[in-house]
């Protein structure tokens, strides 16, 4: 049955709204009927859409019109035009004005005002305007995706103190600012401003063609000649690492063309070593549109993990193997750091670092012992001895490893202790961080220093091994007078375990971002190393839903 034929039931049936509603006796204005009947229609069928589309705010819109006795909210061409607009720019933020109608609204806006419009049209045209309104606001505040769905422990995302949003809705129809209330609700963080420009940048790159796919072939060296560098120079003026004047007839692989490697190198993780290799030609073969989605996904990222950030915090970037400590909109000190395998991958969550622990031990967890020390220890024992273990009973008294039937046991859960003592060769270095998880996760330093010269380094457990740990351990702990380098020095050179509660505890964000802007302005990407953004762009394409935690506090 068409929209139309429908539209003309309904309007019959109007006249029954007075009977079965909360509308004022008083009320004759058709359209605030026709809004009262699509909403009843809601509540007495239990299937919630308006004009064929789905509808997922019922609550907030029955609030809402209920307030104002069902009267139409949008009736004013400026603040619809407001409206109109930034759901159209949605699409700018890397979200898809389809998920707010924008195409059905623009439709049923000129129907709306033409002479003789059914009120029923106009009803549905309003509460349209009113979810899309909604819809978009709770995009813009947590996110599309909700990553529980895919991860039960995730703990990242704000919750909003209470707020009367109808009122707010009114107060911003009245003062005729939608567009630059919705504006407000963006992420104002400049990792997320300069996501949000490269999106618009690599579309327009896409808008004119792309750029071609560059030859596989051998590997090309600086000062070499190849028949693919006019090519590849034209790739590198295609993302601005290379002027957009560079000559781009010659052959040679230049001095000019072997900067421009290198940053390129650079902004997307790889060895930077100038030459043109397999891993660089794999990134420069990767298309616009592949960026714009990974642009889409981290923008995402940018509206859950962007919003209510601390004033100081230490954030790891899993797919960019990096540490910062963040203090404002400033990074005050970064390192590298060498993360989980993709078997073994380090968990996304947010916490407070709470203790450093220097000249730690490294009790083996029960991962590890199932998954690298129990299939060697059943073949030979003293490899566990080999691996500067120690062996301790349920009464804390050391055996021998040999004296252990190590065959017995299939699981990590083993009724010993496989503890590492303090030294340079210690699986956790000279530091670790403490922070409470249940994943047994914590930033470390680690005697593989060489493993951070590696452009990929997933090569950990799960924990993070961070370069230059114990000038972070400095910087958390920040107690000049008690706990500075020299300090610190002091106390791993005497070999001793010693715990340090920091005075202010810590927050600690482990996040992955595949795609940011760097402080230089330089747009940096990284390899989806876990599949991450795959599932995420799969959520961020699909329909709308909101997410099953609550979005406001509860009343206690």
């Amino acid at each position: 049955m068409s929209h139309r034929i429908l539209n003309c039931i309904r309007a019959g049936l109007v006249v029954l709204v007075l009977c079965v509603t909360g509308v004022s006796a008083q009320t004759t204005d058709p359209v605030a009927l026709a809004i009262s009947a699509e909403l009843d229609a809601i509540t007495t069928s239990g299937v919630s859409k308006v004009h064929g589309v789905d509808i997922a705010m019922t609550d907030l819109l029955h609030q809402f019109y209920s307030r104002r006795q069902f009267q139409p909210a949008w009736t004013q061409p400026q603040v619809t035009a407001q409206l109109r607009k930034a759901l159209a720019d949605s699409h700018e933020d890397g979200l898809d004005p389809a998920d707010y109608y924008l195409p059905l609204l623009e439709e049923l806006s000129t129907q709306a005002e033409a002479a003789g419009a059914m009120a029923v049209t106009r009803g549905q045209y309003d509460i349209l305007m009113t979810e899309a309104l909604l819809r978009l606001g709770y995009h813009l505040s947590f996110g599309k995706v909700d990553p529980q769905s895919f991860d039960p422990q995730w703990n990242y995302g704000r919750t909003l103190a209470r707020m009367d949003v109808a009122e707010q809705i009114e107060q911003a129809i009245a003062a005729r600012d939608v567009y630059q209330r919705l504006e407000a609700l963006k992420p104002t963080h400049p990792l997320y401003r300069g996501v949000r420009r490269e999106l618009a940048r690599y579309r327009d790159i896409e808008a004119h063609g792309g750029w071609s796919t560059f030859a596989a072939g051998p590997t090309i060296k600086p000062g070499m000649s190849d028949e693919r560098v006019p090519g590849l120079r034209q790739r590198l003026i295609a993302t601005e690492d290379l002027p957009a004047d560079a000559a781009v007839d010659s052959i040679l692989y230049d001095a000019a063309i072997e900067a421009a490697v290198r940053q390129f190198q650079q902004r997307m993780g790889l060895d930077v070593d100038g030459s043109i290799g397999p891993a660089t030609v794999a990134e420069l073969n990767v298309t616009p549109a592949q960026r714009i989605r990974q642009l889409r996904v981290n923008l995402d990222r940018g509206r859950i993990l962007l919003q209510d950030l601390p004033e100081e915090f230490v954030v790891v970037n899993i797919a960019g193997y990096t540490v910062y400590l963040i203090r404002g909109d400033q990074i005050v000190w970064t390192a590298r750091a060498q993360v989980g395998k993709s078997y073994r991958q380090t968990p996304l969550f947010r916490s407070e670092i709470s203790y450093v622990v220097f000249n730690p031990t490294w009790t083996v967890p029960p991962g590890i012992i199932q998954n690298d020390i129990l299939p060697a220890a059943r073949r030979d024992p003293g490899s566990i001895t080999r691996k500067g273990l120690k062996v301790l009973d349920r009464n804390g008294r050391e055996v021998s490893p040999s004296s252990v039937d190590w065959s017995r046991y299939r699981s990590g859960n083993i009724p010993y202790t496989l503890r590492q003592d303090p030294g340079p060769d210690n699986a956790l270095g000279r530091v670790k961080l403490m922070f409470p998880n249940s994943y047994l996760v914590y930033l470390h330093d680690t005697p593989s220093q060489a493993l951070f010269e590696r452009a990929d380094r997933s090569f950990s457990s799960g924990c993070v091994r961070t370069e230059r740990a114990l000038e972070l351990a400095e910087r958390v702990l920040n107690d000049p007078d008690r706990w500075n380098a020299a300090a610190i020095a002091r106390t791993v050179a005497s070999g001793q375990l010693q715990n340090v509660t920091l005075k202010k505890k810590m927050p600690v964000l482990l996040a992955y971002w595949t795609a940011w802007s760097d402080p230089q302005g330089s747009m940096n990407f990284r390899r989806d190393v876990y599949g991450q953004d795959a599932r995420w762009l799969t959520a961020l394409n699909a329909p709308f839903r909101i997410r099953a935690r609550p979005l406001f506090e509860t009343a206690e």
